[in-house]
């Protein structure tokens, strides 16, 4: 299991499968609201996440395929591309502070 404080963060990545466009939305809204905060948001596949992401975001049935890609990064799996709690958790953890675990 890993950990990160919230205010750590400097770098999530949206891993996906397919490479459908859903992602690639979800990390330009995500980079839009984690703007203020200096952290970047990038989308990759999920068997090629970097060695540098500190958290990944990503549909809960690719959460194990992520975990053998980089198991050092917080990987927090999501069910809904759009207005699935994650996203808003990882937002306030960044910014007011507050840990993030898998």
């Amino acid at each position: 299991m890993s950990s990160i404080e919230g205010t750590e963060v400097r770098k999530v990545i949206i891993a996906c499968d397919a490479g459908m466009g859903s992602s690639v939305m979800v990390a330009s809204q995500l980079a839009k609201r984690l703007k203020p905060y200096s952290v970047k948001v990038e989308h990759t596949p999920v068997n090629e996440i970097p060695a540098d992401a500190q958290v990944v975001l990503c549909q809960t049935t690719l959460v194990s395929r992520a975990r053998k890609a980089n198991s050092s990064a917080v990987i927090l799996g999501f069910q809904s591309f759009l207005g699935d709690p994650v996203f808003d958790r990882v937002e306030q953890a960044i910014r007011d502070g507050g840990s993030l675990a898998d």
